[in-house]
């Protein structure tokens, strides 16, 4: 029989093969393979969608592969890819679907969560009638893509405004060119969320962390309300999240609510966002830390306090000097509180498991010589899922606990 033709190299599919560290990783259904893992990866362009292999050459799967990543490679199918901006509409499409059935009392809700669902590079969140993307790999910021991702969410959604938060260094990270946070389409760039029970929030597109609200502690937020009473404290408040949901109104259960944060521009959102739904609370600029010194040290004392910091560990590297600032922290406000008081602690540090965080909690309670009651053990919204293989998808915890009279 005649051979067939070979295929000129420039028309081949990109391929990668894998050492068996990196086989494995994909056998426990884990999405990553880091580059170190990587046995072969000829001349493969930055952001191309790859076939992935074995180092026998059996076929693994499609993934988006970065020139520039540790995650070399992110699978986004076991299968074959013919057509990725296809795909991405499609999978745009399940994640709309998947958060009607999960979603309620709102109008702000994560849309798109990345590999949790299985878009890697991408993230999407719904404020209102503003839409906020975050593009995160080189694959998903190549113009077919990106087209593909607007198209899909214009058609499914009809947003006012969708607007682009951008990483500058994530972008450089990933050696793509520098791009300035812009709205993309429409011409609205803020707008008005709510959330539980009617709380309103001023929202802007292009001022703010991360994507402009933190929407993973909405049904937290909801949660710690039902706890809540007598005076209260929200440290690192920033625009008002919890504090908000606590604020004195005939039915509550708060005599007081003060908010603690050292940004001034949050603190003006938190304020404004306040008068909008006709709340007064008290905003103190501080550093959350020295405060609770201070106010330990003078013996203040109240009946609700919420911990809600920044992650403290970026990196494995933080991770003693993460742990013991979430010590002092608790130890700090449980000193602080009341019998029958509430406290709300949080991490958003995913280098800081679950168990690390009990236990360093536990710890604080033994140093302050406290009893505590776990009333909730929570996590992120369910609009943010978690992947059951994918430990990097958990990162957010939220203890409520009550201190034993």
């Amino acid at each position: 029989m005649p051979k067939k033709p070979a295929v000129p190299a420039e028309h081949a599919e990109p391929s990668v093969k894998l050492s068996a560290r990196g086989v494995a990783r994909l056998q426990g259904r884990h999405p990553w393979v880091y580059r170190s893992d990587l046995a072969e990866s000829n001349d493969v362009p930055p952001g191309s969608l790859v076939r992935v292999f074995d180092q026998r050459g059996k076929f693994l799967g499609t993934a988006l592969y970065s020139s520039s990543s540790q995650i070399a490679i992110r699978m986004i199918s076991h299968g074959s890819v013919a057509d990725l901006p296809a795909l991405v509409a499609e999978r745009i499409r399940g994640a709309i679907a998947y958060r009607k059935e999960l979603v309620s009392n709102t109008d702000a809700y994560r849309i798109v969560f990345s590999e949790a669902d299985f878009l890697p590079g991408l993230i999407v969140d719904r404020y209102n009638d503003v839409l906020c993307l975050q593009i995160l790999t080189q694959a998903m910021d190549a113009a077919p893509v990106r087209e593909a991702i607007l198209q899909t969410l214009r058609e499914e959604l009809q947003p006012a405004g969708i607007v682009e938060r951008v990483d500058a260094r994530i972008r450089e990270l990933e050696q793509l060119p520098p791009l300035p946070s812009r709205l993309l389409g429409g011409e609205k760039r803020s707008t008005v969320i709510s959330m539980n029970s009617g709380v309103r929030f001023h929202y802007d597109g292009l001022e703010g962390q991360k994507t402009g609200a933190f929407l993973d502690q909405r049904e937290n937020y909801a949660a710690a309300a039902e706890y809540a009473h007598g005076e209260a404290l929200d440290a690192f408040c920033y625009q008002g999240g919890f504090a908000l949901h606590f604020a004195p109104h005939p039915s509550g259960k708060t005599s007081s609510v003060t908010g603690v944060d050292s940004s001034r521009p949050a603190l003006e959102m938190a304020e404004k966002n306040a008068a909008l739904n006709g709340r007064e609370l008290e905003w103190i600029e501080a550093n959350a830390f020295d405060l609770l010194r201070e106010y330990a040290a003078a013996n203040r004392r109240y009946d609700t306090i919420v911990l809600d910091p920044p992650a403290f560990a970026k990196t494995k590297r933080d991770l003693e000097k993460a742990l013991g600032g979430y010590k002092e922290l608790n130890l700090r406000a449980m000193k602080m509180l009341r019998p029958g008081g509430i406290l709300v602690t949080c991490s958003c540090s995913y280098h800081v498991g679950a168990a690390d965080f009990f236990e360093v909690v536990a710890d604080a309670a033994r140093d302050a010589h406290k009893s505590f009651r776990v009333i909730e053990n929570r996590g992120a919204a369910k609009d943010h899922p978690m992947l059951l293989n994918v430990p990097e998808t958990s990162y957010l915890k939220c203890l409520i606990l009550c201190l034993s009279n």
